[in-house]
């Protein structure tokens, strides 16, 4: 498999290259050259499979010359036995033809995790054949950086440094990446807001000679090894509900747009899809750019769903570069666009592919405890506030499709927001058992400005990968 630059001016890579380096050298993404297909026997033949099983199947397209077979199984079932569901990412009914997918399961009780424990294999796999050590940068709205921590924490060709915004995260979010107290982590938390720390960690990727010196590598949904390992999900729910045989529609709580473009992936790969529903807060820079064609950024609002908290979402330039017919010029003038202006028109044909696949809904802040407290007062099942938004905007958006099954994508473990579950419902959501004493645990996190470069000294200073 050979990956190629969304600005089209970078030399193209196979997987392993693509994994080490996460951000292309023009400062474009990683997408594969040709999307692999499966065919509909393919796709139904996933029946009755485990989640590892559907996972090797659909991974194995995008890690060919660089994974044996029994390499990737082996890596595949030692990053899914730290669940704690045997499922992996468990279906719940909520109601006719609605769905949740459980993606919580995994150590630190996020999404992330099912993408970042296979991150972790994959990157000790490449390093020990090169005999490097790499500095990962990456940064976090609130889930990000626990689940990268925690799999590559104590990895010795590994530093790791997380830049999250100080302050606008959840106790519990800053409390799970400031308390795992390895020699090769190290927290930053930046004066300013998720994007400002996105923008940093991509302005380091543009510094070739900084990038170079501390071997610098990412684990942000820019890496496409992230987007890689989420697409497996979409399979496994889908079939489950009866894909191929019939489509299923998805609803994605939606900040950096990965999650959601990994589903994007599935579709053009074979999986039957009714809409994809992109759920965001507030901050909806997404749901006006569908509306109005018009991609523009504006100030972030703080929620009660900080991983959402978002104006710049990156993963939408590999949307773009797909709905442009994959023209790389486009894409660079447009991202050229965004950074001169804060904003870009999205091209009329561009967009019309766009709307032809997606949906897109606003939830307000009221309207997500609503749900949250509503759920809990039918069911007794309590979800958190990204979730929320995405139930909130999958029960307006199935109003135009009842026929197809809806599946809500469950991004966090309700324990993650104690305080507004307990606004909501009156209860508190209890941490799992291995995080019960977390609130008592030793913190270490050092506070920066949002200035990139005390940020690279401090990483320079600590990274044992300097050359």
């Amino acid at each position: 498999m050979n990956y190629i630059s969304t600005r089209g001016e970078a030399a193209g890579l196979g997987f392993e290259d693509v994994l080490l380096n996460g951000l292309a050298r023009d400062g474009g993404l990683y997408v594969p050259q040709d999307w692999p297909v499966f065919s509909a026997a393919q796709i139904a033949g996933f029946s009755g499979l485990s989640y590892t099983e559907v996972a090797c199947r659909v991974i194995a397209p995008f890690v060919s010359g660089a994974l044996e077979p029994a390499e990737l199984k082996s890596m595949v079932k030692t990053a899914y036995a730290a669940f704690d569901h045997k499922a992996v990412t468990p279906l719940t009914q909520l109601d006719s033809g609605l769905w949740l997918l459980e993606l919580f399961h995994g150590p630190t009780l996020a999404f992330k995790d099912v993408a970042m424990q296979l991150l972790g294999p994959l990157f000790d796999h490449a390093l020990k054949r090169r005999k490097m050590r790499v500095t990962i940068v990456g940064a976090t709205s609130g889930d990000t950086g626990s689940a990268a921590i925690e799999a590559m924490r104590g990895r010795d060709a590994v530093d790791i440094f997380i830049l999250h915004p100080h302050g606008r995260t959840s106790e519990v979010q800053r409390r799970q990446m400031t308390t795992v107290l390895d020699a090769n982590v190290h927290n930053l938390a930046i004066e300013g807001t998720f994007d400002d720390c996105q923008a940093l960690v991509k302005a380091m990727f543009a510094d070739s000679d900084f990038r170079d010196s501390v071997h610098m590598a990412g684990v942000n949904s820019i890496n496409w090894a992230r987007v890689m390992a989420q697409v497996v999900y979409y399979f496994y729910a889908g079939v489950a509900l009866g894909a191929p045989h019939r489509p299923v529609s998805f609803s994605v709580p939606t900040g950096n747009f990965g999650d959601v473009l990994a589903g994007y992936v599935a579709q053009r790969m074979g999986l039957p899809m009714g809409r994809l529903v992109i759920a965001t807060n507030v901050n909806d820079i997404l749901v006006r750019a569908l509306k109005t064609g018009r991609y523009e950024t504006g100030a972030v609002t703080p929620t009660a769903s900080p991983s959402m908290d978002i104006q710049v979402s990156s993963n939408f330039e590999r949307l773009l570069f797909d709905a442009t017919g994959r023209d790389a010029a486009a894409v660079r003038a447009l991202m050229a666009g965004l950074d001169q202006s804060g904003g870009f028109s999205i091209p009329e044909a561009a967009l019309g592919r766009i709307r032809a696949r997606f949906d897109a809904v606003r939830v307000n802040e009221v309207e997500t405890s609503k749900t949250i407290a509503s759920l809990y007062a039918q069911t007794g099942l309590k979800i958190d506030p990204h979730t929320a938004v995405g139930v909130t905007a999958a029960v307006e958006a199935r109003r135009a499709h009842p026929e197809i099954p809806m599946v809500c994508l469950a991004t966090a473990h309700p324990a993650k927001f104690e305080k507004v579950m307990a606004e909501a419902t009156g209860e508190r959501a209890p941490l799992p058992a291995h995080l019960a004493d977390l609130m008592e645990r030793e913190e270490r996190y050092d506070v920066l400005p949002n200035d990139r470069m005390k940020v690279q000294a401090t990483i320079q200073e600590r990274s044992r990968a300097v050359v």
